[in-house]
């Protein structure tokens, strides 16, 4: 039996990555530093239920994911989600995900604070602590919800980031990071020639291997 004490840490940070930039790589660097996970995984979306399907294809924006990731040794890529023919639900990979690991490994799902206020629109979102941890960032622009039953659950299962490794699931954890400020919708919407901000150099905002990937393969036009 796993000693609680030193319980594996495995983050896991979902999304279309369409494309994936660099505040994704920062956020998913600085929850693993903060919280002193053992792995931090990507896990691209296939069909994502909350958002239109992209444009781009699963296989294109695995492609994109795994380009950015040369360069970041301290971050996987988990590719899971692609192979289903269904929407991608959380729960769902986290049922997978909890039965590979077993009960000794601490599972942490990481989202941004846009999510947490929004948690109870997700597919059986209850259930999600019965399998992992929730670790949600702080974001400029957004608080912590303080009424409705999102409000509720939050005060019902808050626990401080040293107290994940002491079990492997059930608890939220509110971390700070310092997010840059860029997102896939200005990132599309840019290289596309959309816009205001449609002239500026938001590649700048794209790890090299992804921008080249893009040009490339002449997305987002």
């Amino acid at each position: 039996m796993a000693d609680v004490r030193t319980m594996k840490k495995i983050g896991l940070l979902g999304g279309t990555f369409d494309p994936i930039h660099l505040g994704h790589i920062r956020m998913a660097q600085e929850f693993k530093a903060q919280l002193g996970l053992d792995e931090m995984r990507l896990l691209p979306c296939h069909l994502p239920p909350h958002k239109a399907i992209p444009a781009r294809t699963s296989a294109q924006r695995l492609a994109m994911v795994q380009l950015a990731l040369k360069t970041t040794p301290e971050l996987q890529v988990d590719a899971r989600e692609l192979s289903r023919e269904q929407a991608s639900y959380t729960i769902d990979t986290l049922v997978e995900l909890r039965r590979e690991q077993g009960t000794g490994v601490a599972l942490c799902w990481c989202v941004g604070m846009d999510s947490l206020v929004s948690l109870n629109r997700w597919h059986r979102w209850r259930e999600l602590l019965d399998h992992a941890h929730l670790v949600v960032a702080t974001r400029p622009g957004w608080s912590l919800p303080t009424s409705g039953e999102v409000a509720g659950w939050l005060a019902a299962h808050r626990v401080d980031a040293q107290q994940l490794s002491e079990r492997a699931a059930g608890g939220v954890v509110v971390a700070p990071l310092s997010l840059i400020d860029v997102s896939s919708t200005q990132l599309r919407e840019a290289l596309a020639g959309l816009g205001a901000k449609a002239n500026t150099n938001w590649h700048e905002h794209l790890p090299a291997g992804v921008y080249d990937y893009i040009e490339q393969q002449q997305l987002y036009r």
